[in-house]
Formats: C-alpha cells, structure tokens, sequence
C-alpha cells in the first residue's frame, strides 16, 4: 500500500525537504494551504502530514495553533531541519549574470546580507519553491532564486552560491501528525507533551494554572497564547512539556491545570528530538 505525507507548499519547499528527510518511505503530497494538508490525513488521503511550528529566527507558524485543536490530529514526533538557503539560477548562469533574486519574502530576509554584498536586488514571491519554478520557466540568467537544494534539483537550477543564510543557526522545527497517537512507554524517554488549554476567566488563572509544573520540577519549554473566536476574554495557550502524562510530576501538574481551566487537549506524546537534548546541555 503506497504511503503518502502532506505537506504544505510546491514541490521543493522546505516542508518537501523535511518530508523527504525524515520520512523518505512516503510519498509526499504537496498542498495548497495548511488546512489543506490537516483535511488530507483526515480523510484518509495521506496517512501523516510535516507541519512547520517554528523557526528560529521568524518565530511561530500561527496558522498551526489554530489548525491544532480543531484538526483532531496527533502529533507523534517532532524534528529540528536546518535551512539552507541556495542561490540558484538558470543552466549557463554565472554569479555575475544575476541582478533580481526571487523568494518568499521570509527567505529574503534570511539572506539579505548575502544579497546586499553580492549586489542583488530581493523580489518577492509567494514561496521559495515556486520563486524557483517561475525562474526555470523564463529562462532568464538575470533572475535567479532563492530556495532550497531539492527545489534546484527538481526543476533543472544550477546553484550559483550555496548556503547564504546570514545566520547560522536558521532552524525549523516541524512536527509529524497522524490520524492516531503513538504508542509510548513512559521509562523508554526522554518525551515531550503537547497540548492546549482554556484558562478561568477569573484573577491569577493562568498563574495558578501553571504552579503545578513549576513545583513538579518540570520544564515548560513553549507557552504561546492566542484568542479565540474574537473574545478579548477567553485566551487559549498551546505548551510543550518536556515529560510522560503517566510520569507522577505530570500526573500532579495536569491535575492542579485542570482545576484553573475550562478545557485541556492533549495533541501527543512523542520522544524529543536529539538538537532538543543537545540544547540543553
């Protein structure tokens, strides 16, 4: 039976990178929209689906922690790609020929540096692998774009400067989600859990909410908070804590969140990813 995995964008975006990287037995399916790819693992079309959540230099994806609880998806695993931003133009084209370089405008400000010392002028594009399609099809040596390694081996690119980020340390983190949670043994760790919940519109709410985690001993290592439909007052928050629902700190920290909260949805349990542990030696 053929497997497939959605993700969001052309051909050669990042999430394709990421899809083919960490799951190279699947089929990617690449989609339009985000909500796009959520409805493909639900009915049944793709069996998982890579999402991007954040970077380390632009921040969230927004779009997911609203995507999230409504989707009915799990997340069962999490990866750290870092991105390699190429400069990439048509067969024949040298690094002296290109005057515009096209990309979306996220990428654009990922090498602006790199562009501004090379002498090239940034154009923006609704996505990376697109930038790089247009530009296979005008043909044109002075147009060049700005995207990722798969993206000029698709589409016939030759890469005139590789790796221009201007930061190192550029990394997406991107999470695996399936229709069904993985099966997980709370002494075979180190975990992460995930989940969102709806604090009491009453004073100190998320304080006291939160006081059970910090006295567990346990490490909250992403708190976001978004509204939600429209209500100034009712505040929604997504966290990721490093740790198993059945370890006993967590069994007390969920326990003393559930007494402050209107509501809690565990999206997953899944096993931290090596870059998190390195990070925090």
């Amino acid at each position: 039976m053929t497997k497939m995995i959605a993700f969001q964008g052309e051909n050669g975006a990042y999430s394709h990178l990421a899809c083919r990287d960490y799951h190279p037995d699947y089929i990617p399916l690449p989609c339009r929209s985000f909500q796009a790819a959520f409805k493909a693992v639900q009915s049944g079309k793709a069996h998982l689906a890579m999402i991007p959540v954040e970077n380390s230099l632009a921040g969230r994806v927004s779009d997911i922690y609203h995507l999230l609880p409504e989707g009915g998806l799990h997340i069962i695993e999490e990866n750290f790609l870092p991105i390699h931003h190429q400069l990439m133009g048509v067969k024949g084209a040298k690094l002296e020929d290109v005057a515009i370089a096209r990309s979306h405008a996220m990428a654009l400000g990922q090498v602006r540096k790199r562009l501004l010392a090379m002498g090239i002028a940034p154009v923006e594009d609704l996505d990376t692998a697109g930038a790089a399609n247009k530009v296979a099809m005008r043909d044109d040596k002075t147009i060049a774009a700005i995207a990722s390694s798969l993206a000029a081996e698709l589409y016939g690119l030759e890469i005139l400067a590789a790796d221009i980020e201007d930061e190192p340390h550029n990394t997406t983190r991107f999470l695996t989600l399936s229709p069904a949670p993985v099966e997980t043994d709370k002494d075979n760790g180190p975990w992460v859990t995930s989940f969102i919940f709806k604090v009491r519109n009453v004073p100190s709410a998320l304080f006291k909410a939160l006081g059970g985690f910090a006295t567990n001993g346990l490490n909250m290592t992403k708190l976001e908070s978004y509204m939600v439909g429209g209500s100034f007052s009712a505040t929604q928050f997504y966290a990721d804590v490093e740790g198993h629902p059945e370890d006993e700190g967590m069994k007390h920290a969920l326990e003393e969140l559930a007494f402050f909260t209107t509501k809690i949805d565990l999206l997953g349990t899944y096993r931290a990813h090596s870059s998190r542990l390195r990070a925090g030696k």
